[in-house]
């Protein structure tokens, strides 16, 4: 019977160490197929990785580029604007001279010739119409008691504000010292007398 112990103890012991080889085994199979699984997971961040500190670099440069257009924007809007307002301070000047202008030349005597100063100013000495056919627009200005102004606004044609008034667009260059047809939305222009 001992015998028979000792073999079935050995018997018994060499099973076990087949059982724990074979449970050992599936555990580093286990486990070689979680480090495999892991390092493809790996790969994978490393390559998303990649890919966005590519797209950071690329927006990176975007953003650079889009600071250098709107600092340049920006100058460029600030000097329309110092242009604009220069134009602006013309205009109040201009607008000034001719309202003293057409004050000085409502007062004078009716038989007095015009300085160069008023021929500049006025075109011609020919006299607007006495009367408007059409109604007073809500854009005219009336100045120093004679001289009667209209604001040209958008859309607006020499043409068109001459038909307006009852007169032509010969007259109305003539009374305002334009070469051309072109006038600007925001410019005072005589349209006849009151």
């Amino acid at each position: 019977m001992k015998r028979l112990t000792v073999k079935s103890l050995a018997l018994f012991c060499a099973s076990w160490v087949l059982l724990a080889g074979c449970v050992m085994t599936e555990k580093y199979e286990a486990e070689k197929a979680r480090a495999m699984n892991f390092q493809r997971l790996l790969a994978q961040e490393e390559k998303r990785t990649g890919e966005m500190d590519s797209e950071l670099k690329r927006l990176k440069r975007e953003s650079a580029d889009l600071e250098a257009r709107n600092r340049e924007l920006t100058a460029q809007l600030q000097a329309v604007r110092e242009q604009l307002a220069r134009v602006q301070e013309e205009m109040a000047l201009r607008e000034a001279a001719m309202t003293k202008k057409a004050a000085e030349s409502a007062k004078a005597p009716k038989g007095r010739r015009a300085d160069r100063g008023d021929k500049d100013l006025l075109g011609t000495l020919e006299e607007p119409p006495a009367e408007v056919a059409t109604p007073e627009p809500s854009g005219t200005v009336t100045v120093g008691g004679t001289a009667r102004y209209h604001e040209v606004k958008p859309g607006e044609t020499l043409f068109s504000i001459a038909k307006r008034y009852g007169t032509d667009v010969k007259t109305l260059k003539s009374w305002n010292s334009l070469r051309s047809n072109s006038i600007e939305v925001g410019q005072r222009l005589v349209v006849g007398r009151e």
